[in-house]
């Protein structure tokens, strides 16, 4: 059996804020910031929170595909961004769907978290374990960011996609998975500094840091490698997929891999210039997009590939 996705949903935060806003409040300007990474705009939270993002989105992705919280064996939710250590999102997700039924836990590998996810229902749905499973992305990255460091703050937004994945003998045909973490101090942010009667030690890089030319370089290296990887496993070829569904980081970065792939931009959908990076939820984002606006169809070869801090990267074929 595969992991079919039978529904999408997402869900953004009301507050949409433009290049032209930052300009108002910082050193950076809308050409400044298009010109180097496809962005015009990205929703920020404000009375949202990770978890009441990641619960309209699996809402809405239930009601897409047909499904009845009771119905789920499993919610996998993708996070770096959680409102709470614990409870783990997932169950706060599981309480608000009323999920009875599901067992739950959460899952980080930042930007290819998603993708991690989809791989790791695929391997349940496989062993026969779970046969109905919602996968989440969600994230409330402004909370994360330094809001004084034009270079980094102006890239991420806020938002959350879910899909439900149900077994089927049409799915997930192949996925890959891969991490570098000797080259992970390249994307960071330091977490709850260690502090007790014994120790007490200053928090470190608590706001996300980046080396944007060495995540570029990783980036447009690793990513058609993967890919290509993932078609041989699945026996297909680039001219056969009919969209490839990237993780949303930089409109450069999605330039380089269709060139490098020797596919026209068009089969590479994106939602950046609106949402900015949203790290783990901005594959299912995107992909709710496509759904909803009728791109795919039933049969259809999909690539979905993520990458990012870690360093991580992941890929899935299948057919929609």
């Amino acid at each position: 059996m595969r992991a079919r996705i039978i529904g999408t949903g997402s869900s953004l935060p009301n507050l949409r804020v433009t290049n032209d806003d930052l300009g108002k409040i910082m050193d950076t300007s809308d050409e400044w910031i298009k010109s180097r990474t496809g962005i015009r705009a990205r929703h920020l939270a404000t009375d949202e929170t990770t978890t009441s993002m990641a619960v309209e989105a699996s809402r809405r992705a239930l009601e897409n595909a047909g499904v009845q919280p009771q119905e789920l064996d499993l919610i996998i939710a993708a996070t770096l961004s959680a409102d709470r250590i614990v409870p783990p999102l997932s169950c706060e997700v599981q309480s608000g769907l009323g999920a009875v039924n599901a067992a739950a836990y959460d899952l980080c590998a930042a930007c290819s978290g998603f993708v991690f996810a989809l791989n790791t229902a695929q391997a349940y749905i496989q062993s026969g374990m779970y046969q109905t499973i919602l996968i989440i992305g969600a994230e409330t990255l402004s909370k994360l960011l330094d809001w004084s460091d034009r270079a980094t703050c102006v890239l991420f937004g806020d938002g959350a996609g879910a899909a439900v994945v149900r077994a089927d003998t049409e799915g997930v045909l192949a996925g890959i998975q891969g991490s570098d973490g000797s080259k992970g101090m390249v994307l960071s942010c330091g977490g709850r500094p260690l502090r007790h009667p014994f120790a007490d030690r200053t928090a470190e890089h608590s706001y996300v840091q980046m080396n944007g030319q060495e995540v570029y370089k990783f980036a447009v290296r690793t990513v058609p490698a993967c890919i290509s990887q993932v078609l041989d496993q699945a026996g297909l070829k680039p001219e056969a997929v009919a969209y490839f569904l990237l993780h949303q980081a930089n409109e450069r970065i999605l330039q380089a891999v269709a060139k490098r792939l020797k596919q026209p931009i068009e089969k590479f959908p994106m939602c950046l210039s609106e949402c900015g990076n949203l790290s783990a939820a901005s594959i299912p984002i995107l992909l709710d997009k496509a759904n909803r606006d009728g791109l795919l169809r039933k049969g259809d070869p999909i690539i979905l590939a993520g990458f990012g801090a870690g360093l991580t990267w992941g890929a899935a074929a299948l057919t929609w």
